[in-house]
């Protein structure tokens, strides 16, 4: 159990009001945003069913409803703020019920959302997770709001305050674990430094103690999070660990069978890496390598610290890996942004011919230093140049995967496709999505041979093999 939990149930016994009457009252968490929102939500459910809370999917059947909110971008913000909009009948017909928010959104604009919606009960930043149970049953008593919000200290270059994590109870296929915690590199478009606070590695130790008891529990494939991935270890206090040896360390646990990460910073990418790539069957033909930019200029104005010739240097060098596919992000409409610039990266995305990308019009985020600029692009503008980058990248990924048909891929089975529940559906090891039909004696794990039959921009329909 966490210091939190354990304070509920010790203030529980000695006040007569027991954690036990949270017991079999409903929670819903609604999520926004990365893995590591996705990851974070888990551990909150996590957190409240150790007080004997159960999920349910209806908010008419919640006495605890938590937003997990998210502030890469602005859409994400104002989705939360509408879902809270929404959220204040529900209050005034049930003054029980319990609302918190928790996320990036609540480390961000906490005293914005406690203005603007006074039926919160409590605020919850990224590291005060193990906090929420404890603010739960303080709401329902006392109908007083809270606010936690506290970032952890990184003192020097040392770490020694990570946050603790409990380990899913129900078996899972795949799995998130996050090594690394908040940011250092503070690029000018980026808010996550602020709202997750300084780069923070997990002790190694702890990683492989996760990861071998999530593989007990039937775990085949993680993935690997941090903002900057790849610069895992630097200020380990067990000493500088690096991120190609930690990939080493947890394919040698028994029951893993792949693992993949996301996302590396090109300026840390080193041969060691690459060659985990080629050398380890367990680490997976693909990298996620984000570019944002394909000119020079703007690359600097991001403070992105890494040129156009040194991102496409370790680009091939992946691609000299039999089978990588390589993804990417990039963002259009920078401020100031020219014309010229923004050709400069179609020409580069042209050039390379990434497998996928996520593509984003600039999104400004207060604080940062790239909003405070008076040269923002009009929202017209941005929206054009995305649209002209989704076309290419686009028609580049239906090329790509039109190449791969007859091709014979490693897919683990993951279960039923969702838009057809006779198909069953999984991923290649370079991360491309295939639907199919399995044969009936085949369970979620087993890792068959699937031929590519016909592309799409989504990835495949194949059929079994062998």
């Amino acid at each position: 159990m966490s210091f939190a939990i354990d304070q509920v149930i010790e203030k529980s016994q000695a006040d007569g009001t027991p954690a036990a009457s949270l017991a079999s009252l409903g929670y819903k968490v609604v999520t926004w945003g990365c893995q590591m929102n996705v990851e974070d939500s888990e551990q909150m459910e996590l957190r409240l069913e150790e007080l004997g809370m159960r999920r349910v999917e209806r908010e008419e059947e919640a006495s605890v409803i938590l937003l997990n909110t998210c502030s890469v971008r602005k859409k994400p913000e104002d989705k939360a703020f509408s879902y809270l909009g929404e959220l204040r009948k529900q209050k005034q017909e049930r003054p029980d019920l319990v609302i918190g928010v928790c996320g990036c959104m609540a480390q961000l604009r906490a005293d914005e959302i406690r203005k603007r919606c006074p039926h919160v009960d409590f605020v919850v930043g990224t590291a005060q997770i193990s906090q929420i149970p404890g603010l739960v049953a303080e709401a329902r008593q006392k109908q007083r709001f809270a606010m936690r919000l506290e970032l952890p200290e990184r003192r020097g270059a040392i770490v020694t305050d990570v946050p603790r994590r409990e380990v899913a109870r129900a078996p899972k296929l795949k799995a998130f674990v996050p090594i690394q915690f908040g940011c250092d590199k503070f690029c000018t478009f980026c808010i996550v430094p602020t709202t997750r606070g300084r780069e923070r590695s997990r002790p190694t130790e702890d990683i492989l103690d996760e990861v071998s008891r999530l593989a007990e529990r039937g775990t085949k494939e993680i993935t690997l999070l941090g903002q900057t991935v790849n610069s895992y270890g630097k200020n380990l206090l067990e000493g500088k660990v690096p991120f190609a040896q930690l990939l080493w360390q947890i394919s040698r646990i028994s029951g893993i069978e792949r693992i993949r990460y996301t996302s590396p910073y090109p300026r840390d990418f080193r041969d060691d890496l690459i060659a985990a790539h080629r050398d380890c069957p367990e680490v997976m033909e693909h990298c996620h390598l984000p570019l944002q930019s394909g000119d020079d200029d703007v690359l600097r104005q991001m403070r992105r610290v890494y040129t156009v010739e040194s991102f496409e240097e370790i680009y091939h060098r992946l691609r000299e890996v039999p089978g990588m596919a390589v993804t990417t992000d990039i963002i259009v409409g920078f401020p100031g942004e020219t014309r010229e610039q923004f050709e400069n990266t179609l020409r580069f995305v042209e050039r390379l011919r990434f497998d996928g990308a996520f593509m984003f019009a600039y999104s400004p985020r207060p604080g940062t230093n790239a909003a405070s600029r008076e040269d923002q692009l009009p929202a017209a503008e941005k929206k054009a140049r995305l649209a002209a980058l989704i076309d290419l990248q686009n028609r580049i990924t239906c090329e790509i995967n039109a190449s791969e048909v007859g091709n014979v891929f490693e897919v683990m089975l993951e279960g039923c496709s969702e838009k057809d529940p006779n198909l069953h559906k999984g991923l290649t090891r370079h991360g491309k999505t295939v639907h199919f039909r399995a044969p009936q004696s085949a369970e979620p794990g087993a890792m068959l041979h699937i031929r590519a039959v016909s592309a799409h921009l989504w990835g495949f329909h194949g059929e079994v093999v062998g």
